[in-house]
């Protein structure tokens, strides 16, 4: 027979990175909180997403510098690497940051409990041990999950990021289908690593959802530093050969390889958790359906980051969660502003790109100023490097507020968040034009673009 667990003023279900923030804001607003988490303390992210995909990213870009080396003066010995090293130094990092985060909720007076926890009814939450918990507010933070892939023949020899984080060995060849985020990364990671790595995508250029010079421009880079890409395919089948996984394309050729990665997109997890019954509404694509301020159809259920399927990264679940506890616990009714979002793509080259991509602003404002320039970067001049670096502002011709900003190159990612704050604070080309250069940096072309390299609307044809 199951025994309630007495009452909390919000159980939250996930503790990864948004519900974490949640519960140690809620708690500092005086609330009683309890957190349960199925896996691991820290979620996807944390877990087995950005910050251990970022360490494998600093790990593959080593190479690249040995080669660039050579330009500089050094002599270096055959570098070797080794895979086993990474993963265990890797995971011991990843061990420190759970245990910081669980300190982290201990310290603010948050429970954790160490289970599965799924809905009964719109106030009770039932673990698996069997005890109920009644909350006054319940706050569903459970993330998202790789998509599995379709069911072609040997879809069972096929590999996610959750996986590929624990491989024993490091794969000579590897095919990675995908042309998002997770899949060009680690297609990059693969090959920066030694692996031969190929890429296909079923859409017609990689990135979909990017500025198409971001995606042009990148796919280029990619194919100079020896992946593979192929568009406009899918994989039919994968076979098992010894220690080989021959694949078929939707084409039909064959493509040999050792390990076969499906990045196809993840999905809101939402399965299981008794939503239906507690009346909280799911989208078709299984997301929580929330309003501005994250609170579901059921007034004291709440939903954030990847589960709600708005902008899945990992800042934004923060910022919800945040928002989350100062509306309901705070007395502070906080609503998150998802326009003009930074975002990054590890790959290599980097992508940092924020606010319109040239298609949203043309279909957005009636004049439109572009202005763009690719440049091969001082340290290529001296490395032998054929890397280019892609720069490009989306301006408004009518106020002159500049819209969006795109990057590809080394430091991409670091340079956007510090361009975020200027788009953020709706700051016109002017502006950029008014600040100095810092010479010599690759991003003092941020702010010498003088001239529109295309110009859209009424001014075109003045």
């Amino acid at each position: 027979m199951s025994q309630s667990a007495g009452e909390v003023d919000l159980f939250v279900i996930g503790a990864g990175s948004g519900g974490v923030r949640a519960a140690r804001i809620a708690a500092g607003h005086g609330a009683r909180v309890t957190i349960a988490e199925e896996y691991r303390v820290g979620g996807t992210c944390v877990i087995r997403g950005c910050v251990p995909k970022k360490l494998l990213v600093y790990a593959s870009r080593f190479s690249h510098e040995f080669e660039d080396a050579a330009g500089f003066g050094w002599t270096l010995p055959p570098a070797t690497f080794d895979w086993p090293t990474l993963i265990a130094n890797k995971d011991k990092e990843i061990a420190r940051l759970e245990a910081a985060y669980t300190a982290n909720l201990d310290k603010a007076g948050v429970k954790i409990v160490k289970t599965r926890a799924v809905l009964d009814d719109p106030h009770t939450v039932r673990l698996a041990t069997g005890e109920r918990v009644k909350a006054g507010h319940v706050l569903i933070a459970t993330g998202a999950a790789p998509h599995n892939g379709p069911a072609i023949p040997g879809i069972e020899h096929v590999i996610t990021s959750n996986e590929a984080f624990h491989l024993p060995s490091l794969p000579r060849r590897v095919l990675v289908q995908g042309g998002g985020y997770i899949a060009i990364e680690f297609a990059c990671i693969f090959a920066g690593l030694g692996s031969e790595v190929t890429l296909v995508y079923r859409g017609e250029n990689i990135l979909r959802g990017f500025d198409d010079d971001v995606r042009t421009h990148l796919r280029g880079e990619l194919e100079k530093s020896g992946i593979t890409v192929i568009t406009g395919r899918t994989v039919a089948a994968i076979e098992h050969s010894g220690h080989a996984h021959p694949v078929r394309l939707s084409d039909g050729r064959w493509i040999d390889v050792d390990k076969v990665m499906f990045a196809l997109g993840r999905a809101p997890n939402t399965a299981g958790l008794g939503l239906e019954a507690a009346g909280v509404g799911v989208a078709s694509s299984r997301a929580v359906v929330v309003d501005e301020y994250s609170r579901t159809r059921v007034p004291h259920i709440y939903a954030i980051g990847d589960v709600t399927n708005r902008v899945n990264l990992t800042p934004v679940a923060i910022r919800e969660g945040h928002a989350f506890a100062d509306t309901v616990f705070g007395g502070r009714p906080t609503a998150v502003d998802h326009r003009n979002v930074p975002s990054a793509v590890f790959s290599e080259p980097e992508v940092g790109v924020v606010g319109l991509t040239e298609a949203q602003a043309r279909e957005q404002f009636p004049r439109v100023d572009i202005y763009k320039t690719t440049f091969r970067p001082l340290k290529a001049t001296l490395s032998g490097s054929h890397t280019r670096v892609l720069m490009k502002l989306v301006v408004d011709g009518t106020s002159d507020r500049v819209l969006g900003c795109h990057i590809v190159g080394e430091s991409a990612a670091e340079m956007i968040q510090t361009l975020a704050i200027a788009v953020k604070m709706s700051a016109t080309k002017a502006d950029f034009d008014a600040t100095l250069a810092l010479h010599p940096t690759a991003a003092e072309e941020l702010v010498t673009m003088r001239t529109p390299t295309a110009r859209y609307g009424q001014q075109a044809a003045e």
